[in-house]
């Protein structure tokens, strides 16, 4: 059943009767995808991480419904006493029992029934699934089981506690089993998880679930997340872990973000651009920032996108320039030198361009920028994944990738430009 679901319904139709057909394509065994399978090798604990929307708790759930009767190649002879551990009891019913790919959806037949008050489902063959929260990692304490389905365990409030109460509960049986499914998130347990030989780790995308998705969602994530550590995160599974010495942190990142944004005192336009415009090139950062009347800074755009060609990036930062009424392009020069003015004013005469040649490394030019956020000085107007990532991941060294920290470099220009001058003046605007 490894092979594309095309190719499967081709053999089924060459090798099988149509009430043969009918059967086999109601089964999970046929209808999931090949990540979403059990290993058919002996095991104990498999690592589902998956991104937003990529059938992990289906996978779960089609597990849980398939061991509870038996069903080959998943657990024989049946599993009768099961726990179902999620970050709370609410999370544990609403998604991983009545969720849409929870239990009570996939019971295609012999559903199981809900007991509120003793916390469990009781199957007609008189297995159970009782419910557990991370909250409570004592309630663990005294039961036993033979299997166990983990959800999310990537927010567990205690979840090296509860793991450890749920590990020795899990002994009936020949051989006790455990699924995890879980967006990852850098916490200890987890890694300790993927980087264990014995633990079976399986990655699955949100694109690989693009026939139960829709369309627009999976384009609007494209657009507003590829490529991006939290993208990476949350629509590619992987796990994605903070640099303790960056120079901001992702906590900063929560702080900053504000929707109401007041009136600017002045705007500019930051172009970092690149030494060349192929494909591998780095990316030319492009930044609006602006302060307000009170003194603090705003991050108010990031256009930034590679590969940058000069009249793309120059047309892109004068498009910027208009739209957000800016006073003020400021560019890099250490690249391009009189080049990049020349590229802007080919394309339009009339915007002020100022170039800025970095006589400093970019983690000393950073520096004091980062101590102006500390500060409490600085806000974003919005989220800017890629640039927050490229911040979160900025060190004295470098980014970790190696590359050029283009969005870094264009955001401490901008704000270097606002908040680290003594020559500030408000905008003029000409009145009608």
């Amino acid at each position: 059943m490894n092979l594309p679901y095309a190719e499967r319904m081709n053999w089924c139709a060459n090798n099988l009767s149509p009430v043969q057909i009918q059967a086999l394509t109601n089964e999970w065994i046929f209808q999931g995808r090949a990540s979403q399978q059990p290993p058919y090798h002996d095991w104990r604990t498999w690592l589902i991480l998956g991104g937003r929307g990529s059938g992990k708790t289906r996978a779960g759930a089609e597990w849980v419904n398939s061991i509870v009767h038996g069903f080959p190649p998943f657990k024989q002879p049946a599993a009768l006493n099961i726990a179902l551990v999620g970050e709370t009891l609410a999370d544990v019913r609403e998604v991983m029992i009545d969720g849409p790919s929870g239990i009570m959806a996939v019971s295609r037949t012999d559903r199981p029934r809900f007991e509120a008050t003793r916390r469990r489902l009781v199957w007609a063959n008189g297995a159970t699934a009782a419910m557990f929260s991370s909250e409570d990692p004592d309630s663990l304490r005294g039961p036993q089981f033979g299997a166990a389905w983990c959800d999310e365990l990537g927010k567990w409030k205690h979840a090296q506690e509860t793991w450890d109460m749920l590990q020795f509960g899990l002994r009936l049986g020949e051989n006790p089993k455990q699924i995890v499914t879980t967006t990852p998130k850098p916490i200890a347990l987890l890694k300790a998880l993927m980087n264990d030989s014995a633990v079976l780790v399986r990655r699955m995308r949100t694109v690989e679930n693009n026939a139960n998705l829709a369309q627009s969602f999976l384009a609007h994530m494209g657009k507003l997340y590829g490529g991006t550590r939290l993208g990476r995160q949350e629509l590619d599974g992987e796990l994605i872990e903070e640099r303790r010495d960056a120079l901001w942190s992702r906590s900063m990142m929560e702080e900053i973000y504000r929707a109401d944004v007041p009136e600017m005192q002045r705007i500019v336009v930051t172009i970092d651009p690149p030494a060349s415009a192929t494909r591998k090139s780095d990316a030319c950062g492009i930044v609006a920032a602006g302060v307000d009347a009170e003194g603090i800074g705003w991050i108010l755009a990031d256009e930034s996108f590679a590969p940058a060609k000069p009249i793309q990036w120059a047309k892109r930062s004068i498009q910027l320039f208009y739209r957000l009424e800016a006073d003020l392009i400021v560019a890099e020069i250490n690249q391009g030198g009189d080049m990049v003015a020349a590229v802007i004013a080919a394309e339009d005469n009339t915007v002020p361009v100022r170039g800025v040649r970095a006589n400093r490394g970019k983690a000393l030019r950073a520096e004091p920028i980062a101590a102006l956020y500390e500060q409490g000085r600085i806000r974003h107007a919005g989220r800017f994944p890629a640039l927050e990532d490229e911040m979160c991941d900025f060190t004295h060294a470098g980014l970790s990738n190696g590359r050029s920290p283009d969005r870094v470099d264009a955001l401490v220009w901008a704000l270097s430009e606002l908040m680290l001058k003594k020559d500030i003046s408000p905008r003029i605007r000409v009145m009608d």
